[in-house]
C-alpha cells in the first residue's frame, strides 16, 4: 500500500473513530467503512489500494471502536474514584 494510502486511513480512522456502545459498533463501523471508501475515492486513493494492507476496513474499522469502547470503560472506574 502506498505512504498516501496509509497517511490517509491513519488520519481518517483518528478523526472520525471514537467510542461507541457495543451494541451500535457494527452498525457504526458498516456505515463509517462506506464513508471512508467514498472520501479514498474522493482523494484518488483505491479502496483496493487500503485492502491490500489492512484487509477488510469495516472489521479494521470494529475493532478499532470495540477498542475505544473498552478503553472508555476502563477509565470510568478510576475517574469516578478521583470524584
Amino acid at each position: 500500500m502506498s505512504e498516501h494510502a496509509i497517511e490517509f486511513l491513519r488520519g481518517w480512522i483518528g478523526e472520525k473513530v471514537h467510542c461507541q456502545a457495543h451494541a451500535r459498533i457494527e452498525k457504526q463501523a458498516e456505515t463509517l467503512a462506506k464513508e471512508c471508501a467514498a472520501k479514498a475515492a474522493e482523494v484518488g486513493i483505491p479502496l483496493e489500494d487500503i485492502q491490500e494492507e489492512v484487509g477488510d476496513i469495516q472489521e479494521l474499522i470494529a475493532s478499532r471502536l470495540e477498542e475505544a469502547a473498552e478503553a472508555d470503560e476502563n477509565q470510568q472506574p478510576s475517574s469516578k474514584a478521583a470524584e
